[in-house]
């Protein structure tokens, strides 16, 4: 069962923080609020779907050279930015990061969770594909070296003739082979293969 998604909030200002938070949790969502990215940092993004809502204006480290550090850190987490006195370049430069939306204060409750309904949509996807990568990876770590050899060989489009001519070996034994890469890979048709090849990012030409 999927975690309850969690709303991360970084804001200096406590009434705001609460305010937010209280919102969040309006709608049924989780929320744990932040004074600093910092202190953020101490504890990490939760394990499940979450998004953060990050003031610009943070002292010390600001909310926009924390986005950066984020995304130097290979940190995936959707982020909406709120700010007292934003401007364009600013808000240039957030959404060009990747940021989800800049909201200026004061902002409509229903933008703010318009927004973060998006930015879990985005963090849901993304946790979805990694775990279907980690399940290929899995069964990839089952198959043969050979198996591997003709795993790579099939998703080329080679035919079991070909293969075999290539490994030195029988067709049958080519066709066994690949009936075992089907099933340990979970492949329903070649179609399935090169997919999951793409995904593990296998050179068909190794």
């Amino acid at each position: 069962m999927e975690p309850r998604p969690t709303v991360l909030i970084i804001d200096d200002d406590e009434s705001v923080r609460e305010a937010i938070r209280s919102l969040v949790r309006s709608v049924g969502l989780q929320a744990e609020a932040f004074e600093s990215a910092h202190e953020f940092l101490r504890q990490g993004p939760p394990a499940g779907p979450s998004c953060l809502v990050l003031d610009v204006g943070l002292p010390g480290l600001s909310g926009l050279d924390f986005q950066e550090e984020l995304t130097r850190a290979h940190v995936e987490i959707p982020i909406i930015f709120i700010t007292g006195h934003g401007d364009i370049p600013m808000s240039v430069r957030a959404m060009k990061a990747g940021a989800v939306e800049f909201l200026t204060k004061p902002f409509r409750d229903h933008e703010l969770l318009d927004a973060v309904q998006q930015a879990l949509e985005r963090n849901r996807a993304t946790h979805q594909s990694a775990s279907e990568i980690g399940t290929v990876q899995q069964r990839f770590k089952t198959l043969t070296d050979r198996e591997r050899q003709v795993m790579r060989l099939a998703v080329a489009g080679r035919p079991n003739i070909e293969i075999a001519a290539e490994l030195g070996t029988a067709e049958i034994t080519v066709k066994v082979q690949r009936g075992q890469v089907m099933r340990k890979m979970h492949a329903e048709s070649v179609s399935d293969l090169i997919s999951m090849a793409e995904q593990l990012a296998v050179n068909p030409l190794d």
